[in-house]
C-alpha cells in the first residue's frame, strides 16, 4: 500500500508542479498577459510550488523509509514555513479578490489605482507577510517542554499533534495560535466573499450578455479555488469542533495541502482563454525548437 500511495502522490507532485511552472513561464513570456491579474497569478503558482514542496517530499520520503523519522528542528522548520506559505496564499488570494473587484466594478479608476507600484508592493508583501505573522506561533510551540512521546500521528508536522506532544499544557500559546488562525483565515475568507459580491452586483447590472459571461467567467476560477482552500482549512483550524479524530485530520490536510494544489492549474488553464492561447504558443515554440 505504500508504494501505492508513493506513486499516486509522486504522480500528483509532479502534474502540480509541472502546471503551475507552466502557467507561471505563460505569464512570464507571453507579454499579453504582463497585467496585474496575471502577474498575480504568476506569483500565486511559484507559491504553490513552494508550498507543496515543504511537506510532499518528504511525506514520499517516509513511504519509502522503515525509520520515518524527522529531527526537531527539521519539524519545525516544516512547520513555519508550511503556514507560512499557506498565510501567504490566502493573501494572495485577497489580492486577486480585490483586482477582480478594482477591475469589474471601477474600471474607469482601475488604471490610477493599480499601478505598477501598488501591484508590486502587492506582490513583495505576499511572499513576505506570512513568515512574519507566523513567527510567534512557531516560537511559542518550539519552546513547549517535550519530555515524553516523540511519535506525532500526522504525515507532516502539524501544530495540533505536536502540541499534543507536550507535556504541559500552556493556554496561552493554544489562545496565541486559535485566535491568530480565526481572525486571519476567517478575515481573508470574509474580505474574498464581500468582494466577490460586489462584483456579482456589478455583473448584474451589466447590459451585455457578453460582458456579463466573461466576467463571471474570469470570478468563477478564482471562486472555485477560494473555495476549494479556505473549505478544508476552516473545517480544520477554525471549527468549533476542531479536535478531528487523526484519520480526519490526516484526509483534511492531505486534501488542502496535495489535492488542491493539484486542481488549481487545471481550473485556471481550462477555464482562461487567455491562459490557454499563451500555453498553446509555449508547445507551439518548444515543437518548433525541437524540428530545427
Amino acid at each position: 500500500m505504500q508504494l501505492l500511495y508513493f506513486g499516486f502522490f509522486s504522480v500528483a507532485y509532479i502534474l502540480t508542479v509541472t502546471g503551475n511552472v507552466l502557467i507561471a513561464c505563460a505569464v512570464l513570456l507571453d507579454r499579453r498577459l504582463h497585467t496585474p491579474m496575471y502577474i498575480l497569478l504568476g506569483n500565486f503558482s511559484l507559491l504553490e510550488i513552494c508550498y507543496v514542496s515543504t511537506t510532499v517530499p518528504n511525506m514520499l520520503a517516509n513511504l519509502l523509509s522503515t525509520s520515518k523519522s524527522i529531527s526537531f528542528l527539521s519539524c519545525f522548520a516544516q512547520f513555519y514555513f508550511f503556514f507560512s506559505f499557506g498565510y501567504d496564499e490566502c493573501f494572495f488570494l485577497c489580492t486577486m479578490a480585490f483586482d477582480r473587484y478594482l477591475a469589474i466594478c471601477r474600471p474607469l479608476h482601475y488604471p490610477r489605482i493599480m499601478t505598477k507600484q501598488l501591484y508590486t508592493g502587492l506582490v513583495i508583501s505576499g511572499w513576505s507577510f506570512g513568515f512574519f505573522l507566523y513567527i510567534a506561533p512557531v516560537l511559542r510551540i518550539s519552546r513547549l517542554p517535550y519530555c515524553g512521546p516523540n511519535i506525532i500521528d500526522h504525515f507532516v508536522c502539524d501544530p495540533v499533534p505536536l502540541m499534543m506532544l507536550s507535556c504541559s499544557e500552556d493556554p496561552a500559546t493554544q489562545l496565541l495560535y486559535s485566535t491568530l488562525n480565526i481572525i486571519f483565515i476567517n478575515g481573508t475568507f470574509l474580505f474574498v466573499l464581500c468582494s466577490y459580491a460586489l462584483v456579482i452586483l456589478a455583473v448584474l447590472k451589466m447590459p451585455s450578455t457578453a460582458s456579463k459571461h466573461k466576467a463571471f467567467s474570469t470570478c468563477a476560477s478564482h471562486l472555485t479555488v477560494v473555495m476549494l482552500f479556505y473549505g478544508p482549512v476552516i473545517m480544520m483550524y477554525v471549527s468549533p469542533g476542531s479536535g478531528h479524530p487523526e484519520k480526519m485530520q490526516k484526509l483534511i490536510t492531505l486534501f488542502y495541502s496535495v489535492v488542491t494544489p493539484l486542481f488549481n492549474p487545471l481550473i485556471y488553464s481550462l477555464r482562461n482563454k487567455e491562459m490557454k492561447a499563451a500555453l498553446r504558443k509555449i508547445f507551439i515554440a518548444e515543437q518548433s525548437v525541437h524540428k530545427i
